[in-house]
């Protein structure tokens, strides 16, 4: 189960929740920490799938954006993934594996974050990608 906390930056709920806790976040970076559960939704004969390597890194971009949202009182956006570019996967970490990861926002351009993903696994990186994420500012 995730750290309830990390609900508040989400939109995502269980069993789609992709990340436990938020180490650090700011304008230009977050990370957080996720444990490989068993009954994952996006595990797979015992590993995290790649389609799991890249929601997480997802949801620790939307978590960084939710955490200072809430820090701020202000509305947290949903974002959509717009575009995933240069994805390498060395390695699926299998379960109970506990995952660091990074995500740099390298440019904001309208409604739209550019970000480099990282995910570590023991200090070693197992997964990279970029993305753009369109966030949906329109308040409800």
């Amino acid at each position: 189960m995730p750290d309830l906390e990390i609900l508040r930056y989400i939109p995502q709920a269980p069993p789609m929740v992709m990340v436990d806790q938020v180490i650090e976040a700011d304008e230009t970076h977050t990370v957080c920490t996720f444990q490989v559960k068993p009954d994952g939704l996006f595990v797979s004969e015992g590993s995290l799938s790649e389609s799991g390597l890249t929601e997480n890194m997802a949801q620790t971009a939307a978590a960084g954006v939710g955490f200072l949202c809430h820090r701020r009182n202000e509305e947290v956006p949903v974002g959509y993934i717009a575009s995933i570019r240069n994805l390498i996967i060395h390695q699926l970490p299998v379960v109970g594996s506990e995952l660091n990861t990074v995500i740099i926002v390298t440019d904001n351009v309208m409604d739209v974050s550019f970000v480099q993903g990282t995910v570590r696994l023991n200090n070693q990186a197992i997964a990279t990608c970029e993305m753009r994420i369109f966030l949906n500012q329109i308040k409800s």
